[in-house]
């Protein structure tokens, strides 16, 4: 269990970053695009607001459901792998040995390792998910976690660029705002860049790139309304 638990706390971080760069990046375009057309705080937190509630649930619908897919195919998958060691068993022994030749394995242990996997119909099929469909189970626990996660990363990720407007008037909460976001994409991009092992300057360029594109994107839209 220990061993799989330095992937599972990248899976994890990876999700946050997936919601919050997608919260911000979606919420900064829309405030620009609203301070752009008017100079009301009100409207501007109300827009704001209303539009974070939503990506929030939408982005955790979408977790949800895809998570949910993955669960259903790996469902449907592993009762064709039973059908198959049923079926035709030799054909899937045959797929076993394979697979660990290609591993390295050869002569009396890798007739060892074929024999106390085939004896094992539980095990015969939990290998061949593993090793020929590179499939891992998807329990409903996780489902749950994984929705949760995206869900309150995009709603804190959404929220960063509005909290200015909730102090300052809307051409100083702007400034602010694109700022905070600035700083928080370009942490982001870091961030990445050491998970991955990128060009740090090339992944914060990336990032703050794609935000600021959505940002002028939604002022233009917002000059066009300006009332």
């Amino acid at each position: 269990m220990q061993e799989h638990e330095p992937h599972a706390k990248i899976s994890r971080l990876s999700d946050v970053i997936l919601g919050g760069q997608d919260g911000l990046v979606s919420i900064l375009g829309l405030l620009l695009g609203l301070s752009a057309a008017t100079r009301s705080t009100r409207i501007v937190i109300a827009g704001g607001l209303a539009t974070i509630i939503a990506e929030t649930l939408s982005m955790a619908a979408v977790a949800y459901t895809s998570k949910m897919a993955d669960r259903d195919h790996y469902a449907a998958e592993r009762a064709r792998e039973v059908r198959e060691v049923e079926e035709v068993p030799d054909v899937e022994r045959q797929e076993i040995v394979d697979i660990y030749k290609a591993k390295g394995f050869s002569g009396k242990l890798l007739k060892d390792i074929v024999n106390h996997i085939t004896s094992d119909k539980e095990l015969w099929v939990n290998t061949m998910m593993r090793e020929e469909l590179e499939l891992t189970p998807v329990v409903k626990k996780d489902v749950y976690s994984y929705s949760l996660v995206v869900g309150l990363s995009t709603f804190a990720g959404a929220l960063l660029p509005l909290i200015p407007f909730f102090f300052l008037r809307v051409h100083v909460a702007l400034v602010v705002s694109l700022v905070l976001s600035t700083a928080t994409l370009a942490v982001v991009g870091v961030y990445k860049a050491k998970m991955n092992l990128l060009n740090p300057l090339k992944s914060v360029l990336e990032m703050v790139l794609i935000g600021m594109g959505a940002a002028i994107a939604g002022y233009l839209i917002g000059l066009l309304f300006k009332v």
